[in-house]
């Protein structure tokens, strides 16, 4: 009895070891199950926190570029705007060349009488006769070339310079749009519009004044006699009275007031649409 009680209760030890052990298992498996659910709760927080913070700055980075895109847009229709006052600049130059040239074509056209036929020979065969002067009226003349050519000059060298002032003008305002200074300093254009206005407006006594000057050198008692003169041997073309040079002097005139006046209309359009342009692209820097 004693051995088989003995030998029942070292069965009931291993018995209890046995369960000890297989209590011990369990209770460690929980554990890592409850590290592992925790581990894994852990690893999806971190991972919806990147996945939001991954769409806040695919968010942000396609408003960004949605409102470059319309700022570029924008950007591209107002500089299609602002393509007027250069062209608008181009043909102020192109009217004050015109003047000038029709200015110097009368300037440098001294247009005096060359006494050939005294040269004698083929120069009297061909160039004398009737229509020929000779001696005192040859010399007489051509002293009246002379002074009508000096009496000329001043109108035409007035318009002249002015016309070459008023290219430099217009090629420094369009040296300026190119370089896009009025973009970065607005106050440009409102300059621009006024000295334009002025300009415009200083056409209209110029050509009074070109026309009245002309006036008088045809009026001139000098004009007069050479006219009589020329008229006597059957000359045409001598006549004291506008030539079609001073008519088209007037007309590009007329037209340089027109192109003055509407390009500062435009400068000040342009001044508005830069300060609309600048007030967008505020705004919008300060939503980011």
């Amino acid at each position: 009895m004693p051995e088989r009680g003995r030998r029942d209760q070292s069965g009931d030890c291993k018995s209890g070891d046995k369960r000890y052990t297989h209590n011990r298992d369990y209770s460690g498996y929980g554990a890592e199950e409850e590290r592992g659910t925790a581990g894994d709760r852990r690893a999806g927080e971190n991972r919806q926190r990147d996945m939001t913070t991954a769409s806040h700055r695919h968010e942000g980075t396609s408003r960004r570029q949605k409102s470059k895109s319309q700022f570029k847009n924008i950007f591209f229709l107002k500089s299609h705007k602002s393509l007027s006052p250069g062209i608008c600049q181009l043909a102020e130059v192109f009217v004050n060349l015109l003047i000038i040239i029709c200015a110097g074509v009368p300037y440098s056209n001294y247009g005096g009488y060359r006494d050939l036929a005294s040269l004698g020979g083929l120069y009297a065969y061909y160039y004398g006769g009737a229509g020929a002067f000779t001696g005192a009226d040859a010399k007489r003349v051509q002293e009246l070339d002379r002074l009508f050519h000096e009496l000329k000059r001043p109108p035409y060298i007035f318009t002249m310079a002015a016309g070459g002032i008023l290219m430099i003008y217009a090629f420094a305002m369009l040296g300026l749009g190119i370089f896009r200074v009025p973009f970065r300093c607005p106050p440009v254009l409102l300059v621009e519009a006024v000295l334009s206005f002025l300009i415009g407006l200083g056409y209209i006594p110029g050509i009074a004044i070109y026309f009245i000057k002309l006036k008088e050198t045809y009026d001139n008692p000098i004009c007069k006699e050479r006219e009589q003169m020329y008229k006597s041997k059957g000359h045409q073309g001598f006549d004291c009275k506008y030539n079609g040079a001073d008519i088209a002097e007037g007309l590009f005139g007329v037209l340089g007031v027109v192109v003055f006046i509407f390009s500062a209309v435009l400068a000040i359009r342009a001044f508005r649409s830069v300060q609309e342009l600048k007030k967008q692209r505020t705004n919008q820097d300060d939503n980011f």
